[in-house]
């Protein structure tokens, strides 16, 4: 039945479906042809971060699109034509405060590129830890300016910090966009997989993380410190990764690493 949001309209399903397997949260931006955002979405995506942090069998979150053309182009155009500069003004204050929530989720956050990943779409997978883009699949880049406006979901920031400020000035100025090789080379993607079963091959990637293989715990704290720790002094960074390290040293997974390195066996680790 479809459900009224908050802007009037209506909606038939989910804007971003959510889904837990073995210990992998998925959450799949729902709005086909190519997965443009809304405020509504956004709203979506921040309640499915805060339910897939808060669950103690969620180790991992992978985020993707829907289809195999786009993981996601952006915002929505039309939504972008609204004439009330407050509205849109709070609409990228509210995205910031989503991808941030997302960045800094002491999980680990995969964003499988399943498609074209421009504009916003670019902004929302550069706030995930890792990119991962299906071979051949699509283009990657930050054409805002050629609407007049720039990447102001965070993009001007986060692009700086993973390809260096003069290689970033030039992405976004000219607002090329770039095949996933290209953006290996550059920086923006970490990994290209090739073959048909790409979201297996994902669903594969991530439960590497997950117990018993790898002590989650670890892996998203090690996650918090170089986020939280890559925006503040040196010596502050410092600060974080010892109380991280203790919070660690206090877990049920370290005790059980350390037994199984001292007993010449491989860990079972439970993720607590």
């Amino acid at each position: 039945m479809a459900q009224p949001d908050s802007e009037g309209t209506t909606k038939d399903r989910d804007l971003v479906q959510y889904e837990v397997r073995d210990g992998v949260a998925y959450l799949t931006l729902t709005a086909p042809p190519a997965n443009c955002y809304t405020h509504e979405m956004m709203r979506e995506l921040d309640e499915a971060i805060l339910k897939a942090r808060f669950d103690p069998d969620v180790h991992v979150l992978v985020l993707t699109g829907l289809g195999e053309k786009f993981f996601c182009a952006g915002a929505d155009i039309n939504m972008l034509k609204s004439s009330d500069p407050y509205f849109k003004y709070n609409f990228c204050l509210h995205a910031n405060e989503t991808l941030n929530r997302l960045e800094h989720t002491p999980k680990l956050v995969l964003a499988a590129l399943n498609g074209h990943t421009v504009g916003g779409g670019l902004e929302i997978a550069m706030a995930a830890d890792l990119r991962i883009a299906k071979k051949d699949a699509g283009k990657v880049g930050l054409p805002e300016v050629t609407l007049g406006v720039l990447p102001g979901t965070g993009g001007t920031q986060r692009v700086a910090r993973l390809v260096g400020k003069s290689r970033a000035i030039d992405l976004m100025v000219t607002g090329r966009l770039l095949s996933f090789e290209e953006g290996l080379d550059l920086g923006l993607v970490n990994n290209i997989l090739d073959g048909d079963d790409f979201m297996g091959q994902i669903h594969d990637f991530a439960k590497q993380f997950c117990p018993p293989n790898m002590a989650a715990k670890a892996v998203g704290r090690i996650k918090r410190a170089v986020q939280s720790g890559a925006e503040v002094p040196f010596e502050s960074g410092l600060a974080i990764e010892r109380e991280l390290q203790q919070q660690l040293f206090q877990s049920e997974d370290a005790r059980e690493g350390l037994n199984a390195y001292i007993e010449k066996r491989k860990p079972v680790f439970k993720g607590g």
